[in-house]
């Protein structure tokens, strides 16, 4: 059953619509990423969630109860922000405690709640320490320990990890998930960084000029995406987009890749096409495949129903510890494949490249839509 729902949201600034008609809901207990480049609306959309920004149009649920014109206070929500947002004249005890405070909740209450929140996030040894003392790290969970001793029916976070390294970044990423899987309270989460919305979330909420583009889980986002923008945003490296055309044989289906400098063209067999691939014959089309899915034949996936075999030429090599990649070209389009560690692979050589046809898929040029 859904406990977070936002039904035809409509947000504008005047005479511009900055959220378009968003339709999303999460069940208790859920993780929902909100993920987009910037400017996509994902943070006003917070921010109405929240109550800091009036909507123009459309409803908020949280627990069946429409919250539009409910003060941000009447909401149950807790926020974590990116700038951590910590008074620098209390220590963490009191900056954890000072919302508590405020709301008059007694002093043992308070310091019960402030030992529970600290050894989950094990700061404890931070209490007496003034934020100006800490890492980036330990201001982020003192961030968060504020939100958590309030016990909201939903947490939100807006890109909470931004502002930290990268090694630190992960080490919080997985912090958070860890809190989440412990405490089981829905967190709704805004961030640019579509790794940090594949390894966190539940569901994905894709945006794109204040557009919904896509909604599923990450597996869904991932292995179907419902147009380019979705296969070329979530992934890195980035799906493979490549010019082509569909042919046929008495025996079904090809995809025709053009001539590539001196090279001769590349024609791959479609065996189990999708059905939507028929009226395309003869037409253009947008062939999409992910790194992982154009490897050496040694390294394919063996549990694959179709795999391809066509020579490429390679322009570099990556060693990349676990992987190596590969780029080379393919309809005239640099196109990266992610090949063992150990593969046996040289810039300027001709080598056999796999297609696991089962992870292709295939867009309209002209809708930009994934063709089914």
């Amino acid at each position: 059953m859904s406990f977070l729902e936002i039904v035809n949201l409509e947000k504008s600034f005047g005479a511009t619509r900055i959220l378009k008609g968003i339709n999303l809901e999460i069940e208790k207990g859920g993780f929902l990423v909100l993920v987009g480049p910037s400017g996509c609306g994902k943070s006003t959309l917070l921010n109405t969630i929240a109550g800091l920004e009036p909507i123009t149009g459309g409803e908020i649920r949280i627990g069946g109860r429409k919250v539009n014109d409910l003060h941000p206070s009447k909401r149950d929500i807790a926020m974590v922000f990116q700038s951590y947002a910590l008074y620098p004249n209390m220590t963490v005890g009191q900056n954890i405690a000072f919302g508590m405070e405020i709301r008059g909740v007694p002093k043992e209450e308070r310091e019960k709640a402030i030992r529970e929140v600290a050894n989950l996030l094990q700061i404890g040894h931070l209490l007496d320490r003034k934020p100006s003392q800490l890492s980036g790290g330990q201001r982020q969970r003192v961030a968060m320990g504020r939100a958590l001793v309030r016990d909201p029916q939903v947490f939100l976070f807006d890109e909470p990890l931004s502002n930290l390294d990268a090694k630190l970044r992960i080490d919080m990423r997985t912090e958070i998930k860890r809190l989440h899987q412990r405490m089981g309270t829905t967190i709704v989460y805004v961030t640019h960084d579509q790794i940090e919305a594949m390894t966190l979330a539940t569901k994905i909420a894709v945006l794109k000029d204040g557009v919904l583009q896509q909604f599923g889980t990450p597996a869904e986002i991932y292995n179907n995406p419902v147009n380019m923008f979705v296969a070329d945003f979530m992934g890195s490296p980035a799906m493979n987009l490549v010019p082509a055309t569909i042919g046929g044989n008495g025996s079904g289906l090809t995809v025709e890749f053009a001539r590539d400098g001196g090279r001769p063209p590349v024609s791959i067999r479609l065996p189990n096409a999708p059905a939507g691939m028929e009226r395309f014959k003869g037409k253009p089309v947008v062939f999409g495949v992910r790194p992982e899915a154009l490897t050496d034949p040694d390294g394919a996936d063996r549990h694959a129903i179709h795999v391809e075999t066509a020579d490429l030429m390679v322009d570099v090599v990556e060693p990349a510890g676990a992987d190596t990649f590969a780029v080379t070209h393919l309809g005239g389009k640099h196109v990266v494949a992610r090949l063992r560690a150990d593969a046996r692979i040289h810039a300027g050589e001709v080598t056999p490249l796999a297609f696991n046809l089962t992870k292709t898929v295939f867009f309209d040029p002209e809708t930009q839509q994934r063709i089914v």
